[in-house]
C-alpha cells in the first residue's frame, strides 16, 4: 500500500516537471508569465496599504497580518494550480466525455487527470507567496508552518473542485455551481476572516472550506495552537479522501464521447 502510494507521488511530481519543461521551451513567454502574474498580485496590497494608511486596523488584522493573508493565499492559489490545475477542468472533461484517455493509462485516474496540466502563472504566485512571507519576517516556524499551510490548503482547494467538479457526473449544469463556489475561495480568501458574521464563518469552515485553507492556517502561524494545526492536517485528509470517493462513484455514470485522443 505505501509503496503503491509513493509511485503515485512520484508519478504526480514527474507529471508536473513535464508540464514546466514544455512551457519553458518558449523561456521569454514563462518567465514574462511568472513575472506579470506577481506583478498583478503586488497591485492589490497596495490597495490595502492605502486602506491601513486611513485605519490602523481592520477586523483585528494590521497591515502585517494583511501581507500574511495574501501570502497564504497566493502559496495555496500556487500550490493548487501548480499540481493540481485540472481538477478545476473537471466539468468540461465530464460532460464532454474527455476522460477517455485517462481511463486506459495504468494509473490512478483521478490523480492521472487533476495534475496532467499546470497553470505556469501560478508559478508566480507561489513564488509571491513567500515574498509576502519575507516582508512579514521569516523564521525557521514561519517558513515551515507557511510552505506546510500552502500545501494542505492547495490540497483542501484542489479537493474542493474536483468534489464540485464530479458533480457534472450526475448534472449537465453542475459546471455552473462549481465555478461559482470554486471563487468564492479565491475571492473571499484575501480578506480577514474576523470581518464575517457567525454565520458567514460557519459556512467557510465546513461547507466552503476557505476557512480550513486560509483563515485557520494564518491563525495558527500567527498564534501557534496544536488543536488548530491537527484539525488543518485532518480536515486536509478528509476532504482528500471524500474527493477520491465522490469522483470514484461517479465515474462509474461516465459516457464515453469515444474521442481519438492520447496522452505521454
Amino acid at each position: 500500500m505505501l509503496m503503491e502510494v509513493k509511485n503515485q507521488i512520484k508519478v504526480m511530481f514527474l507529471s508536473v516537471k513535464y508540464n514546466i519543461m514544455k512551457q519553458m521551451i518558449n523561456k521569454v513567454t514563462f518567465i514574462t508569465n511568472v513575472l506579470f502574474m506577481i506583478l498583478n498580485n503586488a497591485t492589490f496590497i497596495v490597495q490595502w496599504i492605502i486602506l491601513f494608511s486611513i485605519k490602523d486596523e481592520i477586523g483585528g488584522y494590521t497591515i502585517k497580518e494583511v501581507i500574511l493573508l495574501w501570502g497564504i493565499a497566493a502559496g495555496v492559489f500556487g500550490t493548487s494550480h501548480i499540481f493540481f490545475h485540472k481538477a478545476y477542468e473537471l466539468p468540461d472533461l465530464i460532460m464532454n466525455g474527455k476522460l477517455d484517455s485517462f481511463l486506459v493509462q495504468p494509473k490512478n485516474v483521478f490523480l492521472s487527470v487533476i495534475t496532467s496540466t499546470t497553470r505556469i502563472s501560478a508559478i508566480g504566485d507561489l513564488i509571491y507567496g513567500y515574498i509576502c512571507l519575507f516582508i512579514y519576517g521569516i523564521t525557521l516556524k514561519t517558513f515551515t508552518l507557511f510552505t506546510l499551510f500552502s500545501i494542505t490548503g492547495g490540497i483542501i482547494a484542489a479537493a474542493f473542485a474536483s468534489i464540485l467538479g464530479s458533480i457534472c457526473f450526475w448534472t449537465v449544469k453542475g459546471d455552473l455551481l462549481s465555478d461559482s463556489l470554486s471563487n468564492i475561495i479565491i475571492n473571499f480568501s484575501t480578506y480577514p476572516g474576523s470581518i464575517f458574521k457567525t454565520g458567514i464563518k460557519i459556512l467557510f469552515y465546513t461547507l466552503i472550506p476557505v476557512g480550513l485553507s486560509n483563515y485557520l492556517p494564518v491563525d495558527t502561524i500567527l498564534h501557534f495552537n496544536i488543536l488548530n494545526f491537527l484539525y488543518i492536517i485532518l480536515f486536509t485528509i478528509g476532504i482528500t479522501l471524500l474527493a477520491f470517493y465522490i469522483f470514484y462513484t461517479g465515474l462509474k455514470r461516465y459516457s464515453s464521447s469515444n474521442l481519438m485522443s492520447s496522452r505521454i
